[in-house]
């Protein structure tokens, strides 16, 4: 069941989104060559509970951590770590915001230090994807047109889109209804209506889309030990096109 929000509602989850960004432009300063996930986790749990928030992904399904922290060929539900992160490593961070009972969900992917270009490229395609599927985030259009335009500017580039994970609703749960392909046929899929708030979350591969889960249950990563990247927004359906709730200001 899709559940559609009030205008009152949705500013509560941009309020959420505002300070969901705040924590992505703080780990940005982070970002370096010796820096841990496990650092970056404990950072991000204190920064939430200092400002009344909380980390909605902590204790879900037994997950124990504030963030999700995937490097390198790790997809996406990477566990963060004490091991300190190299030149030249790509990470994403995704983390899910509860404040006052309203959730916000985003990831961005970083690199650290000095990356290759390939790198570099994956992240640039990767979070113009997102802004493409963003666009077509609008009352009328079909959740195809969003999954459409995100592959059909990925592919000819050479990457692949992850089919195995997706985007989703987000209200007070943080999986609601419906689910968000990144891949599609325009036209196709469920109408769009004032009042949904979706994410669209974009995982882009250097290699395969092909991918699969580590013995802990959780991480997944590409099956070929190539690259991937991710950027995500939480996005209202309103009367004036996209509302992005966990925009960063850049």
């Amino acid at each position: 069941m899709i559940i559609i929000k009030t205008e009152e509602q949705i500013q509560k989850m941009k309020k959420a989104g505002e300070l969901l960004a705040q924590v992505h432009r703080e780990i940005a300063k982070m970002i370096r060559p010796g820096i841990t996930t496990m650092e970056i986790d404990r950072f991000v749990e204190e920064y939430l509970k200092e400002r009344g928030a909380y980390p909605e992904q902590k204790g879900y399904q037994g997950y124990k951590y504030a963030i999700c922290a995937s490097i390198n060929d790790e997809i996406c539900h990477g566990y963060p770590r004490e091991e300190a992160m190299k030149d030249g490593d790509i990470v994403t961070i995704d983390m899910v915001v509860n404040l006052d009972g309203w959730l916000a969900d985003s990831a961005w992917s970083y690199g650290v230090g000095n990356i290759s270009e390939e790198a570099q490229k994956l992240l640039d395609v990767t979070k113009k994807s997102l802004y493409l599927g963003i666009e077509q985030a609008v009352i009328g259009n079909r959740l195809g047109d969003i999954g459409h335009a995100i592959q059909s500017y990925v592919e000819p580039l050479g990457f692949s889109v992850v089919r195995n994970f997706v985007g989703h609703g987000i209200g007070k749960d943080m999986h609601e209804d419906p689910q968000v392909l990144h891949y599609g046929i325009p036209g196709r899929g469920l109408r769009l209506s004032e009042g949904m708030v979706i994410t669209i979350e974009p995982m882009i591969n250097v290699g395969s889309y092909h991918s699969k889960v580590d013995n802990n249950g959780w991480t997944a990563r590409t099956i070929d030990g190539k690259l991937s990247a991710q950027y995500e927004h939480t996005i209202a359906i309103t009367k004036d096109g996209p509302l992005v709730l966990t925009e960063q200001g850049e």
